[in-house]
């Protein structure tokens, strides 16, 4: 029968090409898939600040984009802030989150003064601010540093591909072009993005804000019992490195620590005392964190206003002094 043979000849003819669309529609199912689980868009889109960037999506094919952001130059904007800064936070993020505060903003707009959260995740430390300060050369008069855990030679896994990997700037070029599709997409359609932890940055003082996440799970903070006693002395002598290169008197080098969980409190008072610097240690009567480590935004407000009342007086004498020039 000629319509059979005609109808099977055109079925054994279209076999390849529903095979082939088959196959592409599956790779393309499988990538957007892997898009939304395991890619930017494993985070929401809510957080972007008008002027600003996500620094980081807690999925696996995406994590931090902030620190080859400042460190390859493709944050033009922040560089230039993180540079012209009156005053320079240094730390971890820790650090970020308890200074990124309306009480931070508004001591800065009452000094009529200007600041800069040079901070990190991934418990960065001086083994990647030291080289990025070389490369960003603040003018800051004041630097207010973290000690929680910030003189040590360990290096962080994002500071260390940097530093010592291969094609990174490639990397954290797709890293900031996903952005350009993610913002825009997730924003119109929110449904399309998910709700893992992300960091996002404002580019004219480096203050952090949250989105995503799940649910909060406040914990108390309270001091850890002290450990690791035999490194705080090789930790002071980094310290010493560290604070004997910036471009400023050694009143105007800052030390604190921000409250967590587990605060390194005495190690942090070992290491001052080194130094022979003040630690600046407010400590506010029931402070909670928003996850394991980082305290919440009321908490942060409260810690922060505390921590200006005390070293406010401090940070103003050496805006009153003579301008700094940049190391290098």
């Amino acid at each position: 029968m000629p319509g059979i043979r005609f109808l099977v000849t055109n079925i054994v003819a279209i076999r390849p090409v529903l095979y082939a669309s088959i196959l592409i529609a599956t790779l393309v199912a499988t990538y957007a898939f892997k898009l939304r689980t395991q890619g930017i868009f494993a985070c929401p889109a809510s957080g972007y600040p008008a002027d600003g960037y996500l620094g980081y999506c807690n999925a696996s094919a995406y994590g931090d984009y902030d620190h080859g952001a400042l460190w390859f130059g493709m944050e033009a904007e922040a560089e230039q802030h993180a540079a012209n800064a009156d005053v320079l936070f240094i730390g971890n993020s820790r650090m970020q989150f308890g200074f990124s505060s309306a009480a931070t903003a508004e001591w800065f707009v009452a000094a009529g003064a200007s600041d800069y959260l040079l901070g990190f995740s991934h418990l960065e430390n001086e083994t990647f601010a030291a080289p990025l300060l070389a490369r960003i050369k603040p003018r800051a008069r004041v630097y207010v540093i973290n000690v929680d855990r910030f003189f040590d030679d360990e290096e962080s896994a994002p500071g260390a591909a940097i530093l010592r990997g291969s094609d990174m700037q490639r990397r954290y070029s797709e890293k900031r072009l996903w952005q350009r599709l993610h913002r825009p997409l997730c924003t119109r359609l929110p449904r399309l993005c998910g709700q893992e932890l992300a960091f996002y940055r404002f580019r004219q003082d480096g203050h952090w804000l949250a989105r995503g996440g799940g649910p909060a799970h406040p914990q108390p903070v309270a001091d850890a019992d002290p450990s690791e006693r035999e490194q705080w002395e090789h930790y002071a002598t980094l310290a010493r490195q560290f604070v004997s290169k910036l471009p400023v008197d050694r009143k105007c080098v800052i030390l604190t620590v921000v409250p967590s969980p587990a605060t390194k409190r005495a190690e942090a008072r070992a290491i001052s005392a080194a130094l022979g610097l003040e630690l600046i240690e407010p400590q506010p009567e029931g402070l909670q964190t928003f996850d394991e480590t980082h305290l919440s935004v009321l908490s942060a407000q409260r810690w922060s206003s505390a921590f200006f009342d005390a070293a406010g007086p401090q940070i103003r004498q050496c805006l009153a002094g003579t301008p700094v020039t940049p190391a290098g």
